[in-house]
């Protein structure tokens, strides 16, 4: 069964743009958590690393939401792969 929102073009576009901007913040921050808490190096330069490296990863991800994967499988690994290292995060900063 399909939405007749869904079949439109534009919104298409309007889920992958908040893929790229809305998934790319939330893994990004993710990846910057989980770096600032399980790097073994002095807490300033561990923050630090985690803010440098999640620039890529919001890169990586502003790329791959334009890939022509199918939108469910791109949103379900984009919020499966946030969830994953936020708690991993949680798992290793408690």
């Amino acid at each position: 069964m399909t939405f007749a929102f869904a079949a439109r073009p534009g919104f298409s576009i309007l889920s992958r743009l908040l893929a790229a901007v809305l998934g790319g913040y939330a893994l990004a921050s993710a990846v910057a958590v989980l770096l600032a808490a399980a790097l073994p190096i002095p807490r300033a330069e561990a923050v630090l690393a985690g803010m440098q490296w999640s620039f890529v990863a919001h890169v990586v991800v502003a790329i791959w939401a334009f890939s022509p994967v199918s939108q469910a499988r791109m949103w379900g690994w984009l919020l499966g792969l946030s969830a994953a290292i936020l708690a991993a995060a949680w798992a290793l900063g408690g």
